[in-house]
């Protein structure tokens, strides 16, 4: 099964998959959280200065996910085609083409789980943006990329441990 975590910057999706590392149904299942340190020290810009090069470095990451047999991971192809289409320097033609290319990986996922920013507080970890009118933009995005290819979603929200228990009932193991 291929679950991902999509949702703005700093809604609890890293530490949420790190959570699911500790609970039996999930196992056999390997784990892959965000690496944009990592992304960031090889000189991929991130957030509102990212490219289209950047982008498809992203994306080529999510896709290789998608061919895992049992993948949890804190971002989807969702969260690639938001920030490339909020991405100041990507420009419209280039955007459009990523858009059009992407979206095929996005029914991939056999669950995919939103979560809200609302009512969460940005955490600072040096390396994501802090500028709270980005972080909606980006959210905005997600919800409308969310109603435009309409995946089957589920939404998330409360504690780490409300989330799971909604995860595991959702799933139905």
């Amino acid at each position: 099964m291929r679950i991902g975590f999509t949702g703005t910057m700093s809604v609890g999706k890293t530490t949420l998959v790190n959570a699911l590392k500790g609970i039996p149904e999930f196992k056999d299942y390997k784990f892959a959280t965000e690496r944009s340190a990592y992304l960031s020290s090889l000189g991929i810009p991130l957030n509102y200065e990212t490219n289209i090069e950047g982008q498809t470095v992203f994306l080529a990451e999510r896709v290789a996910e998608l061919m895992q047999e049992n993948i949890i991971t804190d971002r989807t192809v969702l969260d690639v085609m938001a920030f490339t289409e909020c991405a100041q320097k990507i420009n419209v033609i280039d955007k459009d083409a990523f858009a059009r290319y992407a979206k095929r990986f996005i029914y991939q996922y056999d669950y995919i789980f939103y979560i809200s920013s609302k009512g969460m507080d940005i955490e600072d970890n040096g390396i994501r943006e802090t500028n709270s009118k980005y972080r909606t933009q980006i959210d905005d995005t997600i919800q409308q990329l969310l109603v435009k290819y309409g995946p089957i979603y589920y939404e998330l929200s409360g504690s780490t441990e409300e989330r799971i228990d909604k995860i595991i009932k959702t799933i139905q193991f």
